[in-house]
């Protein structure tokens, strides 16, 4: 089993990335194999609904967006990062999930389907929450279970000395990356003994 940590700062090695860190230290100990997956900090368009990626299962902007859809299929689980930003998840990674959530679905690949997601959010004070709840809308809409940990997924910091300074929130994040390991497990459990995907009407 495999989970994709998207890194949506424009740092590369920031607050950000050391929260992912954190995660991934604790996935790795528990048998879950990791890739950060950095979106860059080149431009990256919004989507433009220009319905091509119904027809080829990618988006017609060949960028970062489509590195990952690429790499998707190969994960079970995912978790998307961002600093905060006025109150919100940074633009880039709003084009960014919008894209590739939107080609997802119209191009029927179902890459994310029931595969468990979280959000977590970087801040130097305030705007968490906002940007917790946007990040989550994305997943709400793309039938991948939310995992929580204790408390809201967050940490504090201007540096990333700072943030591993924060205790608790640290320490909720090992929390969110051992309940996304329990899900897994149990999800490869229910697969082996056969309990069927959601019947629609």
């Amino acid at each position: 089993m495999k989970v994709m940590l998207v890194n949506g700062s424009p740092h590369e090695k920031g607050c950000t990335y050391t929260a992912l860190a954190e995660l991934a230290a604790v996935f790795e100990k528990e048998g879950i194999g990791t890739e950060i997956f950095h979106i860059g900090n080149k431009p990256l368009y919004s989507c433009v609904d220009c319905g091509k990626c119904s027809e080829t299962g990618r988006c017609v902007f060949e960028d970062r967006v489509n590195e990952f859809l690429d790499a998707s299929d190969d994960h079970d689980g995912f978790i998307f990062a961002s600093p905060v930003h006025y109150a919100g998840a940074t633009g880039a990674l709003t084009s960014f999930m919008g894209r590739a959530f939107f080609a997802d679905l119209h191009s029927g690949k179902n890459r994310f389907y029931l595969k468990p997601a979280a959000a977590v959010v970087s801040a130097r004070r305030a705007g968490t929450t906002a940007t917790l709840d946007q990040i989550n809308k994305f997943f709400l809409w793309g039938h991948m279970p939310i995992i929580s940990s204790r408390y809201w997924n967050m940490v504090y910091g201007s540096t990333p000395e700072q943030v591993r300074e924060d205790i608790e929130g640290m320490r909720n994040l090992r929390i969110l990356a051992k309940n996304m390991t329990w899900f897994l497990r149990c999800k490869e459990a229910g697969e082996k003994l056969g309990v069927p995907k959601p019947d629609y009407d």
